[in-house]
């Protein structure tokens, strides 16, 4: 089954209205809105801004399964050297809410699914949902390419397209203090022999 729901708010769907028996399941598909992430100050905006996604439901004695499955590109600056980045995002996430549960027991995050609201819990907000997930899915580095090389620490010149004139014996003066102590230390060391 392939329902829409467009008296309910954008990205919003009244589970009631599927009417599910036990046994039963159905999937809806959303068009979700997505929304720029930020990471560090930096923008990366999702293409195409709003996604089919599919929303599969299933009912049982003991609740509600719910799936929901999109794929999404997001671009924004590489973390390294700043240059764009361009990655997919592919989401395939699962929720449980457990039958018999209202808002006023006290919430369990393995009974109860955090997006659903309304009345007797059961209007899924699968805008917010999609927008959490998306955010999880995110690769722990973000770069261009995969050899990214950066920028160099002192000049800034972007080292993927050629090395700099920087050289490695300049001292941060950030560490001059360590390598104070550490001549110190050494000079101790030397004594004792």
């Amino acid at each position: 089954m392939t329902t829409g729901h467009r008296d309910a708010p954008e990205g919003v769907v009244d589970l009631r209205r599927l009417d599910l028996a036990p046994g039963a399941g159905a999937r809806v598909d959303v068009p979700v809105a997505l929304e720029d992430i930020t990471l560090g100050g930096q923008p990366y905006a999702p293409d195409p801004r709003v996604v089919d996604a599919h929303l599969d439901v299933g009912s049982s004695g003991s609740g509600l399964g719910l799936r929901l499955r999109f794929a999404t590109m997001l671009t924004g600056p590489c973390q390294r050297c700043l240059a764009p980045s361009r990655f997919t995002v592919e989401v395939d996430a699962r929720d449980f809410q457990a039958s018999g549960r209202d808002d006023a027991d006290e919430p369990d995050e393995d009974l109860d699914c955090e997006y659903l609201g309304g009345p007797v819990r059961m209007e899924l907000d699968v805008g917010a949902w999609a927008r959490d997930v998306v955010a999880e899915e995110l690769p722990m580095s973000i770069l261009c390419r995969e050899d990214c090389a950066g920028l160099c620490a002192r000049c800034g010149a972007d080292l993927n397209t050629a090395p700099c004139d920087c050289t490695d014996d300049e001292v941060d003066p950030r560490w001059a203090a360590l390598g104070e102590l550490k001549e110190r230390l050494g000079d101790v060391d030397g004594d004792a022999g």
